[in-house]
């Protein structure tokens, strides 16, 4: 697995670990109070190289930058500490500088330095279309500028009714990963509009934490308390969708069994037109749509009024 993440050239030139959450060094912690405990092996090494591609990321704001350090080789404990902050409003896609999640991430950094890192922007062929070098937070704030002028889309209203698809496969195979577009278009519509959500979700939930939590509770409320109290990979995602569900209806259209949906929160739909139809009807003539075909990968955003 290590070699097909780095590739075999990088895997017979450079030795590759699997951080390990048992066998941490203690920094401190964040103004916040979030530990920054980090695994031996990074935390002693003489130099520490960030890596990684910089997208939208749905309560960090982007991936990339100091993500890499935090959680990606710390412990479950300050894990839980940041990524419960996921509830806090502040924690949103496409925002920095006023997401205190996100602070607090980088303020690991201050702990524990990491002074250079790579990250990347990609096309949806995942062909690289920009790299950025250097301090942590300059690098990767000119990277997240250059991914807002490729996927940040404008739009001078929220829409009454919006039509989302995270982009075909495999972005909707199952719907741990059609998730990322329900939580990209929930920033279009209006409180109280109406997502449709399209995608196949052949496989399912997809992945068996995120089940669980979903098959716990009938109540969205519930997952969004949970999450606050012992955040849970696979879970987060799970609270997610709860937290669209408490601004707006979505209705689902995929190849999940109808209870299936339904213990989402969703509203499981059979037919994509029959659904639009139903939508309009119900939200009268003048229903201002958005539709967003690549919903996985495009944030829309509000212009700013002139």
């Amino acid at each position: 697995e290590q070699e097909r993440l780095v590739g075999s050239v990088v895997y017979q030139r450079i030795r590759c670990f699997d951080s390990d959450p048992a066998d941490i060094i203690n920094f401190g912690s964040t103004p916040l109070g979030t530990p920054v405990n980090i695994t031996r092996r990074a935390a002693q090494a003489d130099h520490r190289i960030l890596t990684g591609n910089i997208e939208f990321h749905y309560f960090a704001g982007y991936s990339g930058g100091a993500k890499a350090l935090m959680p990606g080789v710390s412990d479950r404990a300050a894990i839980q500490a940041n990524h419960s902050r996921m509830v806090e409003t502040s924690s949103r896609a496409g925002a920095i500088d006023d997401n205190r999640l996100r602070l607090d991430l980088e303020a690991a950094l201050d702990l524990c330095p990491c002074p250079f890192i790579v990250n990347v922007v990609l096309d949806e062929q995942k062909r690289i279309v920009g790299a950025f070098a250097g301090d942590h937070r300059l690098a990767h704030r000119a990277g997240c500028r250059c991914l807002d002028q490729l996927y940040r889309i404008e739009i001078p209203r929220l829409a009454d009714l919006v039509i989302a698809t995270p982009g075909g496969l495999p972005k909707d195979i199952n719907l741990y990963q059609t998730q990322k577009a329900l939580d990209n278009a929930k920033y279009a519509v209006r409180p109280g509009g109406i997502i449709i959500l399209a995608g196949q979700c052949r496989e399912g939930y997809g992945e068996a934490v995120f089940a669980r939590w979903l098959e716990s509770t009938s109540q969205p409320s519930d997952l969004i308390s949970r999450i606050h109290r012992e955040f849970e990979l696979g879970g987060h995602k799970a609270a997610a969708i709860a937290m669209v569900l408490e601004n707006a209806d979505v209705w689902l259209y995929s190849d999940l069994p109808d209870t299936l949906a339904k213990q989402t929160g969703m509203r499981p739909v059979q037919d994509l037109q029959t659904a639009i139809d139903d939508a309009l009807e119900h939200l009268g003539p003048d229903a201002r749509v958005i539709v967003m075909p690549h919903a996985g990968s495009t944030l829309p955003s509000v212009s700013p009024s002139v």
